[in-house]
């Protein structure tokens, strides 16, 4: 499993020109599901996430979490992030998980990160997307589930 998470002044997510989620500072998580992924790779990035320290206080620009400054977080979906383009120029998703076992662990992990408390919204799963982000720094990380072989 992988999270491709960005620190955000705002962003949004449109599904056929509607506003289905939005957020202000925080985190946009675009999550890549992959066969094998386990409901523990999810538990272990959703803490993940939520604990990173990418935000800024008086001294450092990486001292608190997304849980230390109360920041929204906006998940969207992304099998992309399976992508193998080792060979030719077409990329292979063969690493993806399926739909079905995708999207009940995209749901998991969206039912993690909630149970935090924070304000979490989403993406549509499957669908066409446009995500407007206003990325912070620029900061984006890339991170993976420990579980994953």
């Amino acid at each position: 499993m992988k999270a491709l998470v960005q620190r955000v002044s705002r962003a949004s997510v449109s599904v056929n020109d509607d506003i289905v989620g939005e957020i202000g500072q925080g985190l946009v998580v675009f999550l890549g599901v992959a066969q094998g992924d386990l409901k523990e790779d999810t538990g272990y990035l959703a803490s993940k996430v939520v604990n990173l320290r990418i935000f800024a206080d008086e001294t450092s620009h990486f001292a608190l979490s997304a849980l230390d400054v109360r920041g929204d977080i906006l998940v969207v979906s992304q099998f992309t992030l399976l992508a193998d383009s080792r060979k030719g120029r077409r990329p292979s998703f063969t690493e993806a998980a399926p739909p079905d076992l995708a999207e009940e662990l995209y749901e998991f992990f969206v039912e993690q990160v909630r149970s935090t408390g924070l304000k979490v919204e989403t993406g549509l799963f499957q669908e066409h997307m446009l995500v407007e982000i206003h990325n912070d720094g620029p900061v984006t990380i890339l991170l993976e589930s420990t579980m994953r072989k």
